[in-house]
């Protein structure tokens, strides 16, 4: 690091990813600061800088070793900075050390044996509560969320017919269980129930895909879609509704003995469409041939269908909000709450990387063709069709709360 680089990391003061430290500090307090920070997004740590930012540089003998040391020693999993010390024209030293955002999360300080998670929150580190951790294991996948159990949930809480029609026309199961025991002996190994502290219950996966009403126990799933009448939001909406059903329609025999999708009985991502289908299209202003005005869609309809099913299979469960879809004058958002997972980032999205964060939910809408083998809508699928359509690309933008993805509208018809 250049001086002048250093010098002006200091000027701007702390924030989540810079701290300064004197040298002499604990062996606890330097592991401490090196988690949290690694637990967000990493960041730099400048030993021989005061709170206020003035320079008292340091004075601890082979510092270089005894950082190294304290961090393999108190922080897990392993995670390798880079040292580097700095001369000042003052003669003062200052050691910097800096680090990546951990892709094993959460890492730990190991003292007194115990494993505490701390995290960043502004310019402090702070011990993470049960949520925050849940979310970092989620995170670094080391849990998935999808298989937690949904208290007060029970065999009765999921669509029987559904669940049916998954075993034997889906999967093509020879034994379809012929008791209730029996089927939630399958569900449980299935993944879509587990053992609950008196009897089974749902998992996150089966209720959201098989729930007969899946908001009354899991009251962030379902759809919100929020209309409005011009470019930005207003006190007074055009709609404002929550979708509650099961991600899975029920598929009936037709006339021809084929399958098709019983209307009366769509999922979670059909009913989505037929609601929102005024607010992205109208009628041509042509007659066709057979009479009939064809719809103009402001977005591909193929583009907004892929969003919502990427927005549904990787949603982060830990976070108690719904999926949200806002419908402006000029374009379509949808905010799908919680970070990207497994140290995924927009760029690596964008190239194709795949790190589904619940296989079980991802694994189904396979099965029922909503999702493709590949797995790589964002890239083969919403950008070209978005850019074909109206000639443009999406938005995406990356907290540490949410993705938010922005499709701007195609022109509409003039006159």
């Amino acid at each position: 690091m250049l001086k002048s680089e250093l010098l002006e990391i200091i000027a701007n003061g702390e924030n989540s990813g810079v701290e300064f430290k004197r040298d002499d500090m604990c062996p606890e307090q330097l592991a401490i600061e090196v988690v949290a920070m690694a637990n967000l997004k990493g960041g730099v740590l400048l030993l021989g800088v005061e709170d206020d930012g003035s320079i008292s540089g340091i004075e601890r003998e082979n510092l270089e070793e005894w950082v190294m040391n304290v961090i393999a020693d108190k922080v897990h999993p392993m995670l390798l900075p880079y040292y580097e010390e700095v001369q000042l024209d003052s003669d003062e030293r200052v050691a910097v050390i800096s680090f990546t955002e951990g892709v094993s999360k959460p890492y730990v300080l190991r003292h007194k044996s115990r494993e505490d998670v701390y995290i960043r929150i502004g310019s402090t580190s702070r011990l993470a509560s049960r949520e925050q951790q849940a979310r970092l294991f989620a995170s670094g996948g080391m849990l998935h969320t999808e298989a937690l159990p949904v208290a007060g949930s029970s065999y009765s809480s999921l669509d029987h017919e559904r669940l049916a029609d998954y075993l034997e026309n889906v999967l093509s199961d020879p034994d379809i269980p012929s008791s209730r025991d029996s089927w939630i002996r399958r569900l449980i190994g299935l993944g879509f129930m587990t053992e609950g502290v008196d009897s089974p219950v749902c998992t996150v996966a089966g209720m959201v895909l098989f729930g007969i009403s899946p908001r009354r126990y899991l009251r962030q799933s379902g759809i919100r879609v929020v209309v409005f009448e011009g470019e930005g939001k207003t006190y007074q909406s055009k709609m404002d509704r929550i979708l509650d059903s099961p991600l899975i329609g029920l598929w009936k025999v037709d006339e021809a003995g084929g399958r098709r999708l019983a209307e009366t009985h769509f999922g979670l991502i059909e009913k989505l469409v037929d609601l929102i289908e005024p607010y992205i299209s109208e009628e041509s202003r042509e007659i066709d041939s057979h009479f009939r005005r064809e719809r103009n869609w402001y977005y591909p309809k193929a583009a907004v269908r892929e969003l919502v099913i990427n927005a549904l299979a990787h949603r982060d469960w830990t976070r108690s909000i719904a999926i949200e879809i806002g419908i402006y004058s000029d374009r379509l958002e949808l905010i799908s709450p919680g970070a990207l997972q497994n140290s995924m980032t927009i760029e690596k999205m964008l190239a194709g990387q795949r790190s589904p964060r619940n296989p079980i939910i991802v694994e189904v809408l396979r099965d029922y063709g909503y999702v493709d083998a590949r797995g790589m809508g964002v890239r083969t699928k919403i950008i070209p069709l978005l850019k074909q359509y109206n000639g443009n690309e999406p938005h995406f933008e990356l907290t540490e709360d949410y993705l938010k993805t922005t499709f701007y509208q195609r022109k509409r018809e003039e006159g």
